[in-house]
């Protein structure tokens, strides 16, 4: 197996290496960013056009990103976004004109809550952490925590770093992550099994 000490296209300093030992640089990683969310967005038909998309504006890296990546679907007309009150976010009815409301969840936050739910909680509530559950939907979904930090600080987004807030079950699977680097992501392609 071949290793590259360069980004594997262009042959620049790496700034991320998957698991396949493939690394890439600035350019390439944002790119393959992007493409995951819009590979993402279809694969589990999270936008159409015309949706309004509501979101919450909080200052860490998860929702930092949502906005630009939004802000980004936006640019090419296909959909509307709007930044929510966070009171307005909670509330049930008061005739919002969102079609669509996004939410900051990424693999890491998932994984957690499914094997939560699955130790303490209602395996009837698997259903609602697919990434489209009625109306709220889930574009980081298949990104775990380390991508998106990363997407955030090469495009220079700015947000606030928060300590993590860590429970039994997040710190057996972030333990488990590092000699099993995939298992965030084998937890979430079971539920679609």
């Amino acid at each position: 197996m071949r290793k590259y000490k360069m980004c594997y296209k262009c042959q620049l300093k790496p700034v991320y290496e998957f698991t396949n030992k493939r690394r890439v640089c600035k350019t390439c990683y944002i790119r393959w960013f992007e493409k995951k969310v819009l590979y993402t967005i279809r694969k589990f038909n999270l936008l159409k056009k015309g949706d309004i998309v509501g979101y919450s504006q909080k200052n860490d890296f998860r929702s930092v990103v949502l906005e630009a990546i939004l802000k980004m679907l936006a640019k090419n007309g296909r959909i509307e976004v709007m930044k929510l009150d966070s009171s307005l976010v909670h509330k049930k009815e008061g005739g919002l004109k969102i079609t669509k409301l996004a939410v900051p969840s990424t693999t890491d936050l998932e994984s957690y809550q499914v094997v939560s739910e699955i130790l303490y909680g209602d395996i009837e509530n698997l259903n609602r952490l697919k990434p489209l559950d009625k109306k709220t939907i889930k574009p980081l979904y298949l990104f775990l925590d380390k991508e998106v930090e990363l997407y955030a600080n090469l495009r220079g987004l700015d947000f606030k770093r928060y300590k993590k807030q860590k429970d039994k079950v997040s710190s057996f699977i972030d333990e488990l992550e590092k000699s099993h680097p995939e298992i965030k992501r084998s937890i979430i392609n079971g539920l679609f099994e």
